[in-house]
């Protein structure tokens, strides 16, 4: 069962990923206002992070970029979410997709499975 990571600082937003990731079948882990994003990133192995471009701690867009600098985590897929079309800026900054809140929860299952296969081949 493929884990995820949720960096989601919106208390609604989550519950309803953690939610819908599980009855899809995925383990799911949400970060908590406290931890360090990184070092739980290290901690919990995740197959896919599910981040948020503003976060309470800082900017999604940085952790991506501290991301893939290394080497451990290259095999991490990133899923990159905002209210604001910042598709580009992520991609350039090592995003494997995308996603403009608010969006169906298909939009989001089919971008986590095709990512992974995509991983996986």
């Amino acid at each position: 069962m493929p884990k995820i990571l949720l960096a989601e600082d919106d208390p609604t937003m989550l519950s309803l990923l953690r939610t819908l990731l599980r009855l899809e079948g995925f383990e799911t882990v949400a970060l908590g206002d406290q931890d360090n994003l990184l070092d739980a990133i290290y901690r919990e192995h995740p197959d896919v992070i599910l981040l948020d471009v503003h976060l309470a701690q800082g900017n999604g867009v940085d952790l991506l970029r501290q991301i893939r600098l290394d080497q451990q985590l290259d095999r991490v897929l990133v899923i990159m979410q905002s209210g604001m079309n910042l598709a580009e800026e992520c991609r350039a900054a090592g995003a494997d997709d995308f996603l403009v809140k608010p969006y169906m929860p298909d939009t989001l299952i089919q971008a986590i499975k095709s990512g992974l296969a995509a991983r996986h081949s």
